[in-house]
């Protein structure tokens, strides 16, 4: 018999000055039973940063091929496409080809670098292709606010994010290691 997946509420309240985005959603989540606190909680940031009424949660880890979330116009075409911790690099040349943006979330620490170090060249052409690094520190932190019951607020400005909940505030300052659009 498969292993179901753990169903988590969340009530996310975001207050983004940097896109002057203020509001609350309530989200839920499915975290695979392969999936850890750590990762569903990274998922939970990218929504954050990128927060808007179309944005939603996919099957990911269930479907390959499928990003972790996705943006999609009326007319069925995907804006963005979001995954998070080290996809391989044909998955992410096929992501850009079917995406306007694509946004990977990086994280792992250590082998997070490795993982760039060895794709890096070979993504260069992705021009609508951002990576974003997130430190170790802050997503094991992120993952103890963890719960089948949540009420997060974030807070985001000039790149930089906080995340609380009644007992704890975890801040989050990603790195960017390759930006759409950026000169290279």
């Amino acid at each position: 018999m498969a292993l179901k997946a753990t169903i988590f509420k969340a009530e996310l309240t975001i207050s983004d000055t940097d896109r002057g985005y203020y509001a609350t959603h309530a989200l839920t989540l499915a975290r695979h039973p392969s999936e850890t606190d750590e990762r569903m909680m990274v998922r939970l940031l990218a929504f954050a940063v990128h927060a808007s009424d179309s944005l939603q949660f996919t099957t990911g880890l269930s479907t390959e091929g499928e990003p972790d979330l996705w943006q999609k116009s009326p007319t069925d075409e995907i804006d963005l496409w979001i995954d998070v911790g080290l996809p391989d690099e044909k998955h992410l040349r096929k992501a850009c080809g079917r995406a306007r943006q694509v946004v990977v979330y990086a994280y792992g620490g250590h082998k997070a670098g490795i993982w760039w170090a060895k794709i890096s060249n070979a993504l260069a052409r992705c021009e609508n292709l951002s990576i974003f690094q997130l430190p170790r520190e802050a997503t094991s932190e992120l993952a103890a606010l963890a719960e089948r019951g949540m009420n997060i607020a974030c807070m985001i400005s000039d790149g930089q994010m906080w995340l609380s909940d009644a007992r704890k505030n975890v801040a989050v300052e990603p790195t960017a290691w390759m930006h759409a659009g950026a000169d290279k």
